[in-house]
């Protein structure tokens, strides 16, 4: 008698629970109400952090990175840019030609080079190395004004 109420009890809530997923009206993509609410059809908007941290890169890292001459020569390549095209210098030696005298030398990301990570060490090394420092306010010093716990 036990099993036939499993039984039963189960195959009833399968059933609600099929016919629920089924119906246009409660199923979650059909389901204005719920759109309205949640958005997800929408376009994805990145939150505070992600804002935040591309603010950082384009206006302390970047910067900073940039101006050290061995970064840019190791990881950049440098681009004349004209009023028209940037043209890179490697097209300029093969080409042998210079289309505009007061071109602007800029640096840009090499595109057909991998990403390494002692890339990303010589770049936060030059980044930390510019960057002013207040051991005053330091983890460090708060750490060693704390007392010793143990021997």
């Amino acid at each position: 008698m036990k099993q036939l109420n499993l039984i039963i009890s189960s195959s009833v809530t399968m059933l609600l629970l099929s016919a629920c997923g089924s119906s246009p009206a409660v199923a979650p993509s059909q389901n204005s109400a719920l759109n309205s609410i949640t958005d997800s059809n929408g376009k994805e908007k990145s939150g505070y952090m992600q804002q935040g941290l591309d603010s950082w890169l384009e206006d302390d890292w970047t910067p900073t990175v940039e101006q050290n001459k061995e970064i840019r020569t190791k990881y950049m390549e440098k681009v004349e840019s004209n009023s028209s095209k940037p043209t890179s210098t490697k097209e300029t030696i093969t080409t042998g030609e210079v289309k505009n005298k007061s071109a602007k030398t800029q640096y840009v990301e090499s595109k057909n080079r991998n990403f390494t990570l002692q890339e990303y060490v010589d770049k936060a090394g030059v980044y930390f190395e510019a960057q002013e420092r207040d051991y005053s306010t330091s983890n460090v010093e708060k750490m060693k004004s704390m007392p010793v716990i143990g021997n």
